[in-house]
C-alpha cells in the first residue's frame, strides 16, 4: 500500500454502550488511529439491535426498534459500511470497540455467555484477518467475541480487566485470559491480538484513553514490523 494510508476497520454495533457501541471507547479508538495517520474504515452490521435502552432510566423501551448500522452512523458521522460487503484484503488491522452491542448485535455473549456465537459476516472477517496475520484489537467486552470467534483454534491471551465471571467464559471458550489495568493492553504477539479493559473496569475517561492509544501503538508496531519484514525479502 505504498503512499496510501493504511486502513484500519473498526467494528460499531450501534450507538450507546448500553445496546450498541460504546461512544466513547468509539470515538478514542478513531482519535488514537488518526493520530497515527491510520484511515479508519467504519463498519457495522446491517441490521436491527436485538432492543432498544433507555440510557436514562437504563430499561429496555417496549416494541422501540433500531438499526444497527444507521445507529452507528451517528458515531461515524454518516460514513459506515455495511459489515457482509466488507473483506479482510481491504483492511490492514481490525479493531473492536466495545460496549453491549458487541454482545448483543455483534454475537449472542449477553444471552448466552460461553455458549456464544457470532454474527457470521464478524466471524467471517476475523478468521480471514487471524489467517492472513493482520492484527486485531479488542476493547472492553469484545475480547469476548474474538474469543467465541479463534478460541478453540487459536488459544488467543486476552483481557477483559479482571471481571471473574468474564474471564471465565473467556477461560471456556479457549482463550487465555490475563488480568490487567485499564491503560495496560495485554499483547498475544503470536496471534497478533492486542485487547484492552477500558470501561470493564470502573475508569476515569483519561485511563480509558490511555489503554486505548496503547493498544493502538500496539497495533502500528505490528503493521511496522510486518511492513519492514515484507521491504527485507
Amino acid at each position: 500500500m505504498t503512499n496510501m494510508k493504511r486502513k484500519v476497520g473498526v467494528v460499531l454495533s450501534g450507538c450507546g454502550f448500553l445496546d450498541g457501541a460504546e461512544i466513547r471507547e468509539a470515538v478514542l479508538t478513531l482519535l488514537a488511529l488518526d493520530a497515527n495517520d491510520l484511515e479508519a474504515v467504519c463498519i457495522a452490521p446491517d441490521q436491527d439491535q436485538m432492543h432498544v435502552v433507555d440510557h436514562l432510566t437504563g430499561e429496555p423501551v417496549a416494541g422501540a426498534t433500531r438499526n444497527v448500522r444507521v445507529e452507528a452512523a451517528r458515531i461515524a458521522r454518516g460514513d459506515v459500511r455495511d459489515l457482509a460487503a466488507v473483506r479482510a484484503d481491504e483492511l490492514d488491522a481490525l479493531v473492536l470497540p466495545g460496549g453491549f452491542g458487541m454482545a448483543k448485535n455483534c454475537s449472542d455473549f449477553a444471552v448466552a455467555g460461553a455458549a456464544a456465537t457470532v454474527h457470521p459476516a464478524l466471524a467471517e472477517l476475523l478468521r480471514a484477518m487471524h489467517a492472513a496475520g493482520k492484527p486485531i484489537g479488542a476493547i472492553c467486552i469484545a475480547p469476548a467475541v474474538v474469543a467465541a470467534v479463534l478460541g478453540r483454534v487459536a488459544s488467543p491471551v486476552l483481557t477483559i480487566g479482571d471481571d471473574e465471571a468474564t474471564a471465565a467464559a473467556l477461560t471456556s471458550m479457549g482463550a487465555e485470559h490475563r488480568d490487567s489495568a485499564v491503560d495496560t493492553p495485554v499483547t498475544d504477539r503470536r496471534n497478533r491480538i492486542v485487547s484492552v479493559a477500558a470501561y470493564m473496569c470502573d475508569a476515569r475517561l483519561r485511563d480509558v484513553s490511555a489503554g486505548i492509544h496503547r493498544l493502538v501503538a500496539s497495533l502500528v508496531e505490528m503493521l511496522d514490523g510486518a511492513a519492514k519484514a515484507e521491504a527485507g525479502r
